[in-house]
Formats: C-alpha cells, sequence, structure tokens
C-alpha cells in the first residue's frame, strides 16, 4: 500500500475523531454554560428574596423608632416605604422574572399576605400615637402578638428561601454532572486522535521512511562535502521518499550550478580588479599620451574579443578625432563630424546590431560587409559635458565569449572621469599661469616658457625677437579716473597686443602695466613693423570706463633679437633697457636695441 494511502486513511480517522471530540467539547461546553445559568439563577432569587425580608423589618423599625425617639424623620421614612410598596403580584413580578416555578410564588404570595397584616396593625399604632394614646401605640408594635405575626412572616421568607436554595443546588449539581460526563468524553475521544497519529507516525518512520532515508544518508553526507560526482539511487515512487530523492538530486545540480557561478564570480572579481587597477592609473595620468598607454593596456584584456579606438572631440575643427586605437579595429573612420555618431546625437550608447534593431552610424564603413558588425559607440562625459566616444567592435578571429555591455559602459565611465580630471587639471593650470585681467599669461608662465623658447631657438638656429610694452602715463589714468578705469585700459591694450600674435607667438602680462612678446622665428626688421602695428593699433583706441570717455592711450615699445642684438640668454634685459630709451625719449614710440657689434664696441 502507498504511503500517501495510508497516510489519507490515517488523516480521514483523525478528521473523524477531530469531529468527533469537538462536539462533545461542544456539549460540555454548553453543560458549563447552563450550570453557570443556574448558578446566575440562584444568585437573582437570593437577591430577590432578601429584599422582601428587608422590606418587612424595616417597615417594622421605622415605625418602632418613630414611637420609641418622636423623630419625624422615621415617620417620613416609613410612609415613603409604605407608598413605594405595590400589589402583592408587581412585588413579586421579579421573583418570576428570576425563574421561581408557581409553587414556590405562591408560598411567598402568602407570606407577603402575613406581612401585610403587619402593615394594618403599624398604621393603627401611629394613629392612636398621632391620638395620644402612647398605650395603645405601643401594645399593637411591641405587643407579644406582633411579635409572633412577624416571627411567621419572617419564617415563612426564610422557608421560601430554603426551598429556593433547595432546588438551585439540584439543578447546579445536575448540570455539573454533565458537564463533567462530556468532558470526560471528550478527553477520551482527544487520547484515541493522539493514539491514532502514534500509531500511524511509527509506520510511517519503520516502513516507510527509514529504510529509504539509511539508503539516501550517503548521498548526503558526499554531496555535504561537496562532492558532486556523486550520483543519487534512482528512486521512482511518487511519495515523500521520492520527493526527498529528486531533492537531492535538485540539490546536487545546485551545487555544481553554484559551482559554476563561483567560478564566474572569480572571473568577475579578475575584471573588476583589474578595472580597480585601471582606475587607479587613469587617475594618475597627467597626460592625454599616458591616458592612451593606459587604455591601450588593460581595455583589451577587460574586453578581449573586441577592437576598439578613443576618439576626442576638436572643437577648432568640428570633428571627432581618433587619438588611439587597440586590436586593429576595420570599420570606424579615423575622423568624423559628431552628427555622424548617433551616440554622440543622443548622449546614449548606440548599437545598431545587437538585440534591437536599430541604424548603424555614418562614420562605419560597411560597404564590403554583407552584413552589419556588432558594433557599440559609447559617448564619454563629464560634468555633463561630451569629451568623445569608445568605438567597439568584434575581432575579425575572435575566440572569446561576448562581454557584458555593463562592463563596456564601466570602462567607458572611467575613461571619461579620467579625461574630465586631465581636462579640469588643465584649466587649473592654464587659470595658475594666466592673468586674471587681460586673459595674458602671467609671470609665472613666462618664466617658464622663456626659458623652453630661448632653448628652442638656439638649437634649431632661428631667430628670436622680444617686445617689451609699457602704458604711457598709467598712473595719471588711475589718478584721474580712477582703478575701474586703469583695468579697463589694462584689459583693451592686453587684446589688443593678443589679436597681433601668431600661433606659435607668446604674450604676457610682465608686471603693473608692462607687457612682453615673444616673436619665434622673427627677424629684428620685422619685430619692428609688428611693434609699430601695435602702437598704432592702440593708439587709435577709444577707451570708455562707466560715463568717463578716457581718451587715446599710448604705449612705449622696445624691441631686441637674439642674436642679432644679443645673446638669447640676455634677451629680456636688452628688450628692457630698449624700453627704456624709448620712454626717456618721449614715449609713444617704439626704440631697437643697438646691434650686438655696436653693444659690444659700446
Amino acid at each position: 500500500m502507498r504511503l500517501a494511502t495510508i497516510t489519507n486513511w490515517a488523516y480521514g480517522a483523525t478528521v473523524a475523531l477531530t469531529l468527533i471530540s469537538g462536539s462533545t467539547m461542544l456539549l460540555a461546553s454548553n453543560a458549563q454554560e447552563e450550570e453557570r445559568a443556574a448558578v446566575e439563577n440562584r444568585y437573582r432569587l437570593d437577591k430577590a428574596s432578601s429584599a422582601l425580608g428587608r422590606e418587612i423589618s424595616a417597615l417594622t423599625d421605622h415605625a418602632r423608632q418613630y414611637l420609641n425617639s418622636g423623630d419625624p424623620t422615621y415617620r417620613l421614612l416609613y410612609q415613603r416605604e409604605s407608598a413605594a410598596l405595590g400589589t402583592i403580584e408587581s412585588r413579586i413580578r421579579h421573583l418570576n422574572d428570576a425563574g421561581a416555578r408557581p409553587e414556590e410564588l405562591r408560598a411567598l404570595k402568602d407570606a407577603i399576605a402575613w406581612a401585610d397584616t403587619l402593615h394594618d396593625e403599624q398604621r393603627e399604632a401611629l394613629r392612636a400615637h398621632d391620638r395620644g394614646d402612647e398605650k395603645r401605640a405601643r401594645q399593637l408594635l411591641f405587643g407579644p402578638e406582633y411579635e409572633r405575626e412577624l416571627d411567621r412572616a419572617q419564617m415563612m421568607v426564610e422557608q421560601f428561601q430554603s426551598r429556593l436554595d433547595q432546588r438551585t443546588q439540584a439543578d447546579v449539581d445536575a448540570a455539573e454532572g454533565i458537564a463533567r460526563i462530556w468532558k470526560t468524553v471528550s478527553e477520551i475521544v482527544l487520547a484515541a486522535t493522539g493514539l491514532m497519529f502514534l500509531g500511524v507516525l511509527y509506520f510511517v518512520f519503520k516502513q516507510r521512511v527509514l529504510r529509504p532515508v539509511v539508503r539516501l544518508s550517503d548521498v548526503v553526507t558526499r554531496l555535504a562535502a561537496q562532492d558532486y560526482a556523486v550520483e543519487p539511487p534512482e528512486i521512482d515512487r511518487i511519495d515523500e521518499i521520492g520527493d526527498m530523492a529528486n531533492a537531492i538530486r535538485v540539490f546536487r545540480e545546485n551545487g555544481l550550478e553554484r559551482q559554476r557561478l563561483a567560478a564566474e564570480r572569480d572571473a568577475d572579481l579578475q575584471v573588476r580588479e583589474l578595472f580597480s587597477r585601471m582606475a587607479q592609473r587613469l587617475q594618475g595620468c597627467d597626460t592625454l599620451t599616458e591616458l592612451q598607454g593606459v587604455l591601450q593596456r588593460f581595455a583589451p584584456e577587460i574586453a578581449p574579443g573586441l577592437a576598439g579606438r578613443l576618439y576626442l572631440s576638436d572643437e577648432r575643427r568640428g570633428a571627432v578625432v581618433e587619438v588611439c586605437q587597440w586590436q586593429a579595429p576595420r570599420f570606424s573612420r579615423a575622423e568624423f563630424t559628431p552628427l555622424a555618431c548617433w551616440a554622440l546625437r543622443r548622449g546614449l550608447p548606440h548599437r545598431p546590431a545587437g538585440t534591437q534593431v536599430d541604424v548603424p552610424c555614418e562614420h562605419l564603413d560597411l560597404q564590403t560587409e554583407d552584413h552589419h558588425p556588432d558594433t557599440l559607440c559609447l559617448p564619454l562625459t563629464a560634468q555633463r559635458e561630451l569629451l568623445g566616444m569608445l568605438y567597439f567592435e568584434p575581432v575579425a578571429s575572435a575566440s572569446h565569449g561576448p562581454t557584458p555591455l555593463a562592463y563596456l559602459q564601466l570602462l567607458a565611465e572611467n575613461v571619461g572621469l579620467a579625461l574630465g580630471n586631465l581636462r579640469l587639471r588643465d584649466t587649473l593650470r592654464e587659470m595658475a599661469m594666466t592673468d586674471a585681467l587681460t586673459g595674458l599669461a602671467n609671470r609665472r608662465r613666462l618664466d617658464a616658457v622663456l626659458d623652453e623658447q630661448v632653448t628652442a631657438a638656439e638649437q634649431k638656429g632661428k631667430p628670436i625677437s622680444c617686445l617689451m610694452i609699457d602704458v604711457d602715463h598709467f598712473k595719471r589714468v588711475n589718478d584721474v579716473f580712477g582703478h575701474e578705469a586703469g583695468d579697463a585700459v589694462l584689459r583693451q591694450v592686453g587684446a589688443t597686443i593678443r589679436s597681433e600674435m601668431r600661433e606659435q607667438d607668446f604674450s604676457s602680462r610682465y608686471g603693473g602695466e608692462e607687457f612682453l612678446a615673444l616673436l619665434v622665428g622673427v627677424r629684428a626688421d620685422q619685430a619692428e613693423e609688428r611693434a609699430e602695428m601695435i602702437r598704432n593699433r592702440i593708439a587709435s583706441l577709444q577707451i570708455r570706463a562707466g560715463e568717463n570717455d578716457i581718451g587715446a592711450v599710448t604705449v612705449s615699445i622696445g624691441v631686441a633679437t637674439a642674436p642679432t642684438h644679443c645673446l638669447a640668454r640676455n634677451l629680456v634685459e636688452v628688450t628692457d633697457a630698449a624700453l627704456y630709451r624709448a620712454k626717456s625719449s618721449g614715449r609713444n614710440r617704439v626704440v631697437v636695441a643697438p646691434s650686438a657689434q655696436r653693444h659690444a664696441v659700446a
């Protein structure tokens, strides 16, 4: 017989015994409820009969106290309680409601009727007292005849109470007996249910559970030791043991799956460690060249099955330009406009041949391909600014599995952050090397650039010219128009000088109202022409500061060229001397330093 059949029979028997037990419990509960009702009824009858006894004695006490003390209060109490008495039927109605039987009520009526005769004698005694016949009044209330009648009335009430007590006690005892019987029956049925359950439990564990469990215990032990090579026994029974064997098989399969997931997790941890090292190297890069080297080293390790390119935005050319590549990508062009890439247009990753159908980007050269390769464009952003793009395509002979998109997006985030940091670092360096008022290089930048330019000119054998420019009568501008006007003059002069510089030239604020320009590869005559052009353009400026018209501003310019006028290392000193001569000669002029031969003769 199958375990399920045995269990179903046992379950049915247990349910039947449980229903019987529940029924007996309900009957026992009803019996206890009847017992409680009997006790409650007894209490109400005792309370009602006691009230009648108090009524009989209370009127007698008030009448006697009035005769003894003459206190009208007792007279009022007597009259009030006497008036409150109703008919015999109304006085025993609450007893009838409480459950008194007819024969008991008839006995009580006799007791009340006998007590009412006492009321007549009480009223007669009070009238005698009112007439002044004190002797008659006392004889009526304190005489032996009155005492006998009072005792008889109280005795009749006590007999009524005794009969009630006997009957209610009998009712309570009967209810207790019935409740005890049903309680015993329910306990017996519960004991039988428990024995039935224990018997079924013994059979199940002895015959149907213990033996198969012993067979499976060895398998469980080996699985607990993570020996997933063990094969569980084939148990095809459709019952709990079969379910257990199936659960062990599932557990073994899950163990194998956990081993596979653990291997994937270890691989993921390795990739994360690779990302961590790459992020540290990227954040430590000081130049774009260093960043390119880090990316070319780590990108093939993170995505071995993908070739790629790093593009950066070139705002001056209005294009996106490749700065480095790895694993020889084939399809994407080295330079294109931002509108040629959907990722740059939308600021979102773009994958035209992935799980979702999409259009390919225009920068892909797919004319020789029969199908669209699975390319991916990831925009690089930092501080909400588009910096460039990472491009990926499958390697032609890739034997590696696909790289998760999350890895590639994380790679793009790290590269974008590193590019943003480089740009921020360059911006801060530029701010530190730039004069805030004029926008030209400051003295710190000049010191660094001057050595570089002079050394390069000497090594290449090229001339290098220097212009030193001083604003004439600048102190008078500050004194007359204020420092804001002086700042406006310096800004206009600096902008004019910057506009006359070529890309390879260098201009800076030398200090105060003085400016310095380095002209690489410019001869002495060309430098003099450039200086005259700058002087004339500044003289033509019409500068206003608020409501004030400052008027024309002039400058004095000293010019020197190395090696025509001096050695390259003395270029600034010789130019400063030429500027001094220009100011001494009347200002608003250009003075060129004497040649090296004349300087040597002098």
